[in-house]
């Protein structure tokens, strides 16, 4: 019988003799075939890691002026950092702050935590939240364990939607939410886990702003006290990856004429040492201009630090600044004095950065720049991405919805207890895929069907994204970034686009094998 289109009331007419639960298995059946003939050996690897994905249409050719922050952006650092960061900070816990020595028994936990996850201050919740500010179930964490979603609906007033806007500022600062955006978070949310787990096991009550705060700064000493600068200093071949990429990155660039420029949080002596292992000791032939512990985000949005100039060895000048000379070292200053000395404005500037607050957010948002966010889970996303298993449940789950979407006009007792079983193993397959990239959290773009609150704000403020600035290698330097038209919510889907991303709508899935 011919089938009505989602949202139409009425029943397709079924074979006589035909009851209907035999009729919806018949139709599963038929579409799992359909799946798994659609999927032939071998159609996986349809993306590779290295690749630029746009956001926005961007022009190489258009772009003057190239600016990189340096963290993570041109020194992409090695996970052993993660443990010394996680190490250290728990230790300044128990000798500085008197924590419990049994803290010392908790290490590390590589992959438990994901970049973009909020914590709930007052209520210790570390979470996973998507674009319209709801919680993935099954993604809220007290401590190590996972919360009942029952306990979480109940502590949010019967919802899983947070009150984002309530509880947290534009940069996701807080006062009562956290977001925790860049890498080197990892090991905080890590150790806020950890400690609280400590806590929670030993029966130990604790105030959560004071637990939280005192972990913040013991995590803000080992970066401000230069601990981990030290570390990476000592052993550069062991903590910093890519390095020649990256000289080959700067020098196309400089050999095709364009101008370069670093804006960065760190001190000039570590960035120095860095650069100088990556690219070389003349490293600062390549850029026009330097600035170091500028402050960011507070160097795009504060007017009052003026800049200040650093001689060859780091000592500051006392001179007024009026022009900013290349090859010459700066220091803090502001985005305004840097508009306005340089006259470097709108889309002949494209700027690299892995935080997309800190780095990315301003630059788009007030002054026009194009924007290049560095995203290493890229890499490793689409690895998981490519694999038979998951093209393989991913598309199983899509047209398993659409068989639910099209058969739940069925309504007596047998028809409603498969639906049921459809709903379960609908269920558990989002649970497995979920598993594939992080088995607290799963993907930091994803939650089940929608975007993250992460993969909404990298889509607002980055035209191009990337697992690193070596991705720039596989382009030649005035190509053209255009952005994938996918459609939205009322289109129609184009045959090429869904035959090309693997972006399958299940309606359609009868029609696709055909074209095929």
């Amino acid at each position: 019988g011919a089938e009505p289109g989602p949202g139409a009331g009425s029943q397709p007419l079924l074979a006589e003799g035909t009851d209907t639960k035999t009729y919806l298995w018949a139709r599963y059946h038929e579409m799992k075939k359909l799946v798994y003939d659609l999927l032939p050996p071998g159609v996986c690897n349809l993306l590779n890691p290295a690749a630029i994905y746009a956001n926005n249409e961007i022009s190489l050719g258009d772009v003057e002026i190239y600016g990189f922050d340096y963290d993570y952006t041109l020194a992409q650092y090695s996970n052993l950092l993660h443990s010394m960061i996680f190490n250290t900070a728990r230790d300044i816990l128990i000798e500085q702050f008197k924590y419990p020595e049994g803290l010392g028994k908790y290490d590390y936990i590589p992959g438990f935590a994901i970049r973009g996850l909020h914590y709930d201050v007052q209520k210790s919740l570390l979470m996973k939240i998507d674009a319209f500010h709801y919680v993935q179930l099954g993604t809220a964490y007290r401590g190590l364990k996972p919360v009942p979603d029952e306990e979480l609906i109940e502590l949010y007033g019967g919802t899983q939607h947070i009150p984002l806007y309530q509880m947290s500022d534009f940069y996701g600062k807080g006062p009562s939410l956290k977001q925790f955006m860049d890498i080197f978070s990892l090991p905080e949310m890590t150790l806020l886990s950890s400690v609280i787990d400590y806590f929670i096991t030993h029966g130990i009550e604790f105030d959560q702003v004071h637990l939280y705060k005192d972990i913040s700064d013991a995590i803000r000493d080992v970066h401000v006290k230069g601990v981990m600068y030290k570390w990476i200093e000592k052993d550069m071949e062991q903590y910093i990856l890519h390095g020649d990429e990256i000289y080959a990155v700067l020098n196309r660039l400089v050999n095709h004429k364009k101008k370069l420029f670093l804006i960065t949080n760190s001190p000039f002596s570590f960035v120095d040492k860095g650069m100088k292992h990556m690219v070389g000791k003349n490293w600062r032939d390549l850029f026009d201009m330097v600035i170091v512990q500028a402050d960011k985000p507070n160097f795009f949005t504060d007017r009052r630090k003026p800049f200040r100039k650093l001689d060859d060895k780091g000592s500051l000048q006392w001179d007024k600044i009026n022009q900013l000379e290349k090859g010459k070292i700066y220091k803090e200053g502001n985005l305004f004095d840097f508009l306005r000395l340089t006259g470097w404005r709108g889309s002949k500037v494209l700027y690299f950065g892995d935080h997309l607050y800190s780095d990315l957010a301003d630059l788009m948002l007030r002054h026009g720049w194009g924007t290049g966010a560095i995203v290493p889970e890229l890499e490793t996303e689409i690895r998981i991405i490519n694999t038979e298993q998951y093209m393989h449940s991913l598309t199983w789950q899509q047209a398993l919805t659409g068989l639910l979407e099209r058969m739940q006009m069925y309504q007596d007792a047998e028809s409603k207890q498969v639906l049921l079983e459809w709903m379960k193993e609908r269920q558990e397959i989002r649970s497995l895929t979920k598993n594939l990239f992080n088995p607290q959290f799963g993907s930091i773009f994803r939650t089940f069907h929608n975007p993250t609150y992460f993969s909404r704000r990298l889509g607002r403020f980055s035209d191009l994204s990337m697992a690193s600035i070596s991705c720039l290698l596989n382009y030649d330097v005035n190509f053209t970034f255009y952005p994938r038209r996918t459609p939205l919510q009322h289109e129609a889907p184009l045959w090429m686009d869904q035959l090309c991303t693997g972006c399958m709508k299940t309606p359609f899935l009868e029609e696709m094998v055909h074209i095929r």
